[in-house]
């Protein structure tokens, strides 16, 4: 199925692994939007994908701890509640990804996750009326297992390209962290 309402066009085949990426609001300034019509699908998403990363401008509020919680909280919740299968996900300190087979439409897993963090994470910032996401969320769909275990690597080693961690299991809000910790329990949302 195609989404065409969003600027980049997305195609979310039925029962298919789907790569999500979302940022916060103000971090992706309109300047560093891909220019329309010049790039494909995927290069406009590894295009945006790339920028959070190596930018230092825009919220960060990601870094917090009690943050990068409450939105870390909020994907395990979904999971557990079993809108989606969840295999490999990362709290940034302006951006997440999660790579899941949805269970129910797509688009309303990521709406759940967002919507609920947002709420959460404005009251702790004390931050009323405002937006705490970008609307839009950047998706791909995994086409076959080769390209989800470079998913799951690429999403999980976030963190080391960013400098936040020397090894991915050492990154606290990050499925390697999880699986490393088995014993461990998801993060608690405040």
């Amino acid at each position: 199925m195609e989404i065409p309402s969003r600027r980049l066009p997305h195609w979310q085949p039925e029962a298919r692994v789907l790569f999500f990426t979302w940022h916060l609001y103000g971090s992706l300034p309109k300047c560093r939007y891909p220019p329309p019509g010049h790039l494909s699908a995927g290069q406009a998403f590894v295009w945006m994908d790339r920028y959070p990363n190596t930018t230092r401008a825009g919220p960060m509020w990601l870094k917090q701890p009690r943050i990068a919680d409450v939105v870390s909280a909020n994907i395990c919740r979904c999971a557990d509640q079993r809108l989606y299968e969840l295999y490999a996900w990362v709290v940034m300190a302006n951006h997440a990804h999660l790579l899941v087979r949805p269970f129910i439409e797509p688009a309303e897993a990521v709406r759940r996750i967002k919507g609920r963090s947002a709420r959460e994470a404005n009251s702790l910032l004390c931050r009323t009326g405002e937006p705490f996401w970008q609307s839009e969320s950047y998706d791909r769909w995994v086409r076959d297992a080769k390209e989800m275990a470079e998913i799951s690597r690429y999403i999980e080693n976030n963190p080391l390209k960013a400098g936040l961690a020397a090894r991915a299991e050492d990154y606290r809000w990050s499925s390697a962290w999880m699986g490393a910790n088995s014993g461990a329990e998801a993060p608690v949302a405040g």
